[in-house]
């Protein structure tokens, strides 16, 4: 543990974590540019939130919860980059991304350092304020609010690879043509992973309003963040479109399943098929 007198003060361990972020996203966009793959951000996303707040621990020194807490948050942070990079690599740029590009012609792959990399670095470091309120000067003791917050981060964790694990699964079958995917967690939710991983940001703000009290509630801006970016911005809107055009048994699929919090799903007949590509 840092001594007391050399606390680091959270203006410092902010900035410090912002600069870290851009230093991330720099060479990613440079990287980028010269593969023509903006798309690379989404690897690189998880590593814009876990860097920050490594760097908090570091500079502030770990206690107990800021141990879990960053345990946590590292172990989403390298399964979730492994993942993505995992299901994208070798597919080129992401159909999102290509009409980002096709929109702000010419000189994108300038104009990318700011839409896209550096956007998403200011994002992910707004992401990572529950770690940076828990290597607060004054934390309190581990409390009943820190085990829910624990339960509810780890739990989510799990929803969101076992999710992302069923889904990977299905992607691999070669008779998935015009099914979607409504078995195992999709059978509750169209998208349980993203359920499982705002659960997982809703958790260590709990944690964080539990080392600062309520003079941390200003890092629930994470979980906040975090859910209206799955929901309405790069997540469930967009998908939703995307799956809807490309797949007319996608709509049926809507008709009796939950959009986010699982829940059985509703008796509506027969289904046309199932999976989701």
């Amino acid at each position: 543990m840092v001594d007391v007198h050399e606390f680091p003060s959270q203006l410092t361990l902010g900035l410090s974590g912002l600069l870290l972020a851009v230093l991330v996203a720099l060479p990613t966009w440079a990287v980028s540019v010269r593969m023509k793959d903006a798309s690379l951000a989404d690897r690189v996303w998880s590593v814009f939130i876990a860097a920050p707040a490594l760097l908090y621990g570091a500079l502030a020194g770990a206690d107990a919860r800021l141990l879990v807490m960053l345990a946590i948050a590292v172990l989403w942070a390298l399964r979730l980059g492994l993942y993505i990079t995992i299901r994208n690599w070798g597919h080129g740029e992401d159909r999102r991304y290509q009409a980002m590009r096709a929109r702000n012609q010419p000189g994108f792959a300038l104009k990318s350092l700011w839409l896209v990399f550096l956007l998403q670095a200011v994002l992910g470091w707004v992401v990572s304020a529950p770690l940076l309120a828990a290597a607060h000067e004054d934390r309190s003791a581990w409390g009943l609010l820190d085990s829910l917050g624990a339960v509810v981060a780890a739990s989510g964790l799990l929803v969101e690879a076992i999710a992302d694990a069923q889904m990977a699964r299905f992607r691999r079958q070669a008779s998935r043509q015009g099914r979607v995917m409504d078995t195992g967690l999709w059978r509750y939710s169209r998208h349980p992973n993203y359920f499982g991983e705002c659960c997982l940001w809703w958790g260590l703000g709990m944690m964080a309003v539990s080392a600062g009290e309520w003079g941390a509630a200003w890092s629930l801006a994470s979980p906040l963040l975090m859910t209206f970016l799955l929901l309405r911005v790069s997540g469930v809107t967009l998908l939703e479109k995307d799956m809807e055009e490309r797949h007319p048994a996608y709509r049926d699929y809507i008709a009796r399943t939950s959009v986010f919090i699982p829940w059985p799903p509703k008796a509506i007949g027969p289904s046309p098929g199932r999976g989701q590509p």
